[in-house]
Protein backbone atom coordinates (compact mmCIF):
# COMPACT_ATOMS: atom_id res chain seq x y z
CA UNK A 1 0.00 0.00 0.00
CA UNK A 2 1.51 3.33 -1.37
CA UNK A 3 2.61 5.80 1.79
CA UNK A 4 1.20 8.99 2.13
CA UNK A 5 2.27 11.90 -0.30
CA UNK A 6 4.16 14.28 1.50
CA UNK A 7 4.44 18.15 -0.18
CA UNK A 8 7.00 19.31 -1.46
CA UNK A 9 7.12 22.59 0.70
CA UNK A 10 5.49 23.36 3.99
CA UNK A 11 3.39 26.28 3.93
CA UNK A 12 4.47 29.54 5.60
CA UNK A 13 4.21 30.01 9.25
CA UNK A 14 1.27 32.17 9.26
CA UNK A 15 -0.89 30.23 6.93
CA UNK A 16 -1.27 27.10 9.42
CA UNK A 17 -3.55 24.30 7.66
CA UNK A 18 -7.07 23.39 8.71
CA UNK A 19 -6.73 20.59 6.64
CA UNK A 20 -4.94 18.66 4.10
CA UNK A 21 -6.64 17.68 0.19
CA UNK A 22 -6.31 13.89 -0.81
CA UNK A 23 -7.09 14.22 -4.87
CA UNK A 24 -9.26 11.35 -5.89
CA UNK A 25 -9.21 10.81 -9.77
CA UNK A 26 -9.77 7.96 -12.15
CA UNK A 27 -12.04 7.30 -15.27
CA UNK A 28 -15.49 8.78 -15.69
CA UNK A 29 -17.72 6.09 -14.33
CA UNK A 30 -15.01 4.36 -12.09
CA UNK A 31 -16.86 5.69 -8.78
CA UNK A 32 -15.05 8.64 -7.30
CA UNK A 33 -17.89 9.77 -6.04
CA UNK A 34 -19.36 6.59 -4.59
CA UNK A 35 -15.86 6.06 -2.61
CA UNK A 36 -16.12 9.70 -1.38
CA UNK A 37 -19.20 9.17 0.23
CA UNK A 38 -18.00 6.01 1.57
CA UNK A 39 -14.87 7.15 3.53
CA UNK A 40 -16.86 10.13 5.24
CA UNK A 41 -14.89 12.65 4.65
CA UNK A 42 -15.44 16.35 3.24
CA UNK A 43 -15.61 16.26 -0.63
CA UNK A 44 -15.34 18.87 -3.43
CA UNK A 45 -16.79 17.61 -6.72
CA UNK A 46 -14.29 18.74 -8.94
CA UNK A 47 -16.33 18.78 -12.12
CA UNK A 48 -18.28 21.78 -10.55
CA UNK A 49 -15.19 23.88 -11.98
CA UNK A 50 -16.22 22.81 -15.67
CA UNK A 51 -16.12 25.95 -18.24
CA UNK A 52 -20.30 27.15 -19.16
CA UNK A 53 -20.67 25.72 -22.61
CA UNK A 54 -20.62 29.22 -23.88
CA UNK A 55 -16.54 29.46 -23.37
CA UNK A 56 -14.90 29.73 -26.45
CA UNK A 57 -11.68 28.36 -24.46
CA UNK A 58 -14.00 24.75 -24.65
CA UNK A 59 -11.70 22.11 -27.13
CA UNK A 60 -13.44 19.89 -29.57
CA UNK A 61 -12.85 16.78 -29.40
CA UNK A 62 -12.12 13.69 -31.97
CA UNK A 63 -16.22 13.04 -31.89
CA UNK A 64 -16.90 16.65 -33.43
CA UNK A 65 -18.59 17.89 -29.69
CA UNK A 66 -16.94 19.53 -26.92
CA UNK A 67 -14.14 17.05 -25.71
CA UNK A 68 -15.32 17.24 -21.78
CA UNK A 69 -12.57 14.83 -21.00
CA UNK A 70 -9.72 17.26 -21.81
CA UNK A 71 -8.94 19.12 -19.26
CA UNK A 72 -9.07 22.95 -21.34
CA UNK A 73 -12.83 21.89 -20.61
CA UNK A 74 -12.26 23.04 -17.11
CA UNK A 75 -10.92 25.84 -14.80
CA UNK A 76 -7.87 24.63 -13.23
CA UNK A 77 -6.95 27.97 -11.94
CA UNK A 78 -10.53 28.39 -9.89
CA UNK A 79 -10.25 24.90 -8.40
CA UNK A 80 -6.49 25.50 -7.00
CA UNK A 81 -8.15 28.88 -5.62
CA UNK A 82 -11.18 26.94 -3.93
CA UNK A 83 -9.06 23.98 -2.45
CA UNK A 84 -6.28 26.28 -0.76
CA UNK A 85 -9.02 28.37 0.94
CA UNK A 86 -10.40 25.10 2.08
CA UNK A 87 -7.14 23.70 3.41
CA UNK A 88 -6.48 27.42 5.22
CA UNK A 89 -9.68 28.97 6.05
CA UNK A 90 -11.92 25.59 6.30
CA UNK A 91 -14.28 26.59 3.84
CA UNK A 92 -15.34 27.78 0.75
CA UNK A 93 -17.64 28.78 -1.98
CA UNK A 94 -17.85 26.37 -4.82
CA UNK A 95 -19.93 26.16 -7.81
CA UNK A 96 -22.61 24.23 -8.99
CA UNK A 97 -22.96 23.12 -12.29
CA UNK A 98 -25.28 21.55 -14.20
CA UNK A 99 -24.11 19.09 -17.30
CA UNK A 100 -27.26 19.09 -18.82
CA UNK A 101 -27.29 22.76 -19.61
CA UNK A 102 -23.67 23.14 -19.52
CA UNK A 103 -23.40 25.88 -17.12
CA UNK A 104 -22.46 26.63 -13.39
CA UNK A 105 -26.38 27.38 -11.76
CA UNK A 106 -25.71 27.89 -8.10
CA UNK A 107 -23.19 27.95 -5.36
CA UNK A 108 -22.52 26.40 -2.43
CA UNK A 109 -20.17 26.60 1.04
CA UNK A 110 -18.37 23.46 2.27
CA UNK A 111 -16.94 23.72 5.17
CA UNK A 112 -14.64 20.90 7.07
CA UNK A 113 -15.78 21.69 10.81
CA UNK A 114 -12.56 19.17 12.21
CA UNK A 115 -11.94 17.11 9.84
CA UNK A 116 -8.37 17.15 8.99
CA UNK A 117 -8.64 16.10 5.10
CA UNK A 118 -10.64 16.59 2.34
CA UNK A 119 -11.43 14.76 -0.77
CA UNK A 120 -11.66 16.30 -4.20
CA UNK A 121 -12.64 14.24 -6.63
CA UNK A 122 -12.79 14.13 -10.36
CA UNK A 123 -11.06 12.85 -13.71
CA UNK A 124 -8.98 15.79 -13.42
CA UNK A 125 -8.24 15.69 -9.88
CA UNK A 126 -4.62 14.28 -11.10
CA UNK A 127 -4.21 17.58 -13.21
CA UNK A 128 -3.72 19.28 -9.40
CA UNK A 129 -1.15 16.99 -7.82
CA UNK A 130 1.77 19.15 -8.36
CA UNK A 131 -0.11 22.51 -7.73
CA UNK A 132 -1.26 21.12 -4.11
CA UNK A 133 1.89 20.01 -3.69
CA UNK A 134 3.65 23.15 -4.32
CA UNK A 135 1.09 24.91 -2.33
CA UNK A 136 1.65 22.91 0.74
CA UNK A 137 -2.20 21.29 1.25
CA UNK A 138 -1.40 18.01 -0.87
CA UNK A 139 -2.18 15.03 1.60
CA UNK A 140 -2.26 12.06 -0.70
CA UNK A 141 -3.29 11.27 -4.75
CA UNK A 142 -5.04 8.11 -5.68
CA UNK A 143 -6.17 6.65 -8.74
CA UNK A 144 -9.00 4.67 -9.10
CA UNK A 145 -9.44 1.88 -11.30
CA UNK A 146 -11.94 -0.72 -12.28
CA UNK A 147 -12.14 -2.85 -15.54
CA UNK A 148 -12.83 -0.92 -18.54
CA UNK A 149 -16.58 -2.89 -19.13
CA UNK A 150 -17.44 -2.19 -15.67
CA UNK A 151 -16.49 1.50 -15.89
CA UNK A 152 -18.16 2.06 -19.42
CA UNK A 153 -21.93 0.06 -18.24
CA UNK A 154 -21.24 2.04 -14.50
CA UNK A 155 -20.91 5.27 -16.84
CA UNK A 156 -23.24 4.82 -19.25
CA UNK A 157 -26.01 3.86 -16.72
CA UNK A 158 -25.11 7.11 -14.58
CA UNK A 159 -25.42 9.28 -17.85
CA UNK A 160 -28.82 8.01 -19.11
CA UNK A 161 -30.21 8.25 -15.48
CA UNK A 162 -29.02 11.93 -15.07
CA UNK A 163 -29.78 12.87 -18.88
CA UNK A 164 -26.60 14.43 -19.11
CA UNK A 165 -26.63 14.27 -22.99
CA UNK A 166 -28.50 12.39 -25.61
CA UNK A 167 -28.04 9.00 -25.46
CA UNK A 168 -26.64 8.55 -28.67
CA UNK A 169 -24.20 11.07 -27.55
CA UNK A 170 -23.34 9.44 -24.31
CA UNK A 171 -22.96 6.12 -26.07
CA UNK A 172 -20.63 7.18 -28.74
CA UNK A 173 -18.52 8.80 -26.12
CA UNK A 174 -18.70 6.20 -23.67
CA UNK A 175 -17.47 3.89 -26.52
CA UNK A 176 -14.55 6.14 -27.09
CA UNK A 177 -13.74 6.40 -23.61
CA UNK A 178 -13.81 2.20 -22.92
CA UNK A 179 -10.51 3.24 -25.64
CA UNK A 180 -8.95 4.65 -24.03
CA UNK A 181 -9.27 4.05 -20.44
CA UNK A 182 -5.66 2.37 -21.03
CA UNK A 183 -4.11 5.55 -21.85
CA UNK A 184 -6.60 8.14 -19.23
CA UNK A 185 -5.24 5.85 -16.09
CA UNK A 186 -1.42 5.81 -17.70
CA UNK A 187 -1.95 9.98 -17.85
CA UNK A 188 -3.03 10.06 -14.40
CA UNK A 189 -0.62 7.71 -13.18
CA UNK A 190 2.10 10.12 -14.79
CA UNK A 191 0.75 13.05 -12.78
CA UNK A 192 1.20 11.46 -9.56
CA UNK A 193 -1.60 9.84 -8.23
CA UNK A 194 -1.27 5.87 -7.17
CA UNK A 195 -3.59 3.27 -8.88
CA UNK A 196 -5.65 1.54 -6.70
CA UNK A 197 -8.76 -0.69 -6.71
CA UNK A 198 -11.96 0.65 -5.28
CA UNK A 199 -11.50 -2.10 -2.41
CA UNK A 200 -7.29 -0.88 -2.15
CA UNK A 201 -8.56 2.74 -2.11
CA UNK A 202 -11.31 2.62 0.30
CA UNK A 203 -8.73 0.78 3.30
CA UNK A 204 -6.19 2.97 1.75
CA UNK A 205 -7.99 5.96 2.86
CA UNK A 206 -9.58 4.78 5.76
CA UNK A 207 -5.77 4.45 6.81
CA UNK A 208 -4.97 7.73 5.92
CA UNK A 209 -7.49 9.31 8.42
CA UNK A 210 -6.55 7.13 11.44
CA UNK A 211 -3.02 8.43 10.42
CA UNK A 212 -4.07 12.02 10.42
CA UNK A 213 -6.17 11.13 13.70
CA UNK A 214 -2.97 9.76 15.43
CA UNK A 215 -0.60 12.55 14.40
CA UNK A 216 -3.29 15.21 15.17
CA UNK A 217 -3.11 14.03 18.73
CA UNK A 218 0.13 14.43 18.72
CA UNK A 219 0.59 17.79 17.70
CA UNK A 220 2.03 16.26 14.61
CA UNK A 221 1.61 17.18 10.70
CA UNK A 222 0.39 14.04 9.54
CA UNK A 223 1.84 14.54 5.57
Amino acid sequence: MPAVTSPASPPPADARLRARVVLLSGPSGSGKSSLAARVGLPTVCLDDFYRDGDDPALPVGELGIVDWDDPASWNADRAVAALVSLAREGRAELPVYDIPSNRAVDVHTVALGDAPLVVAEGIFAAELVERCRTAGILADAVCLTNRPLVTFWRRLGRDLREGRKPPLTLVRRGLHLLRREPRIVAHQVTRGATPLSTTDAVAHLRRLIDETAVAADRGEDAA
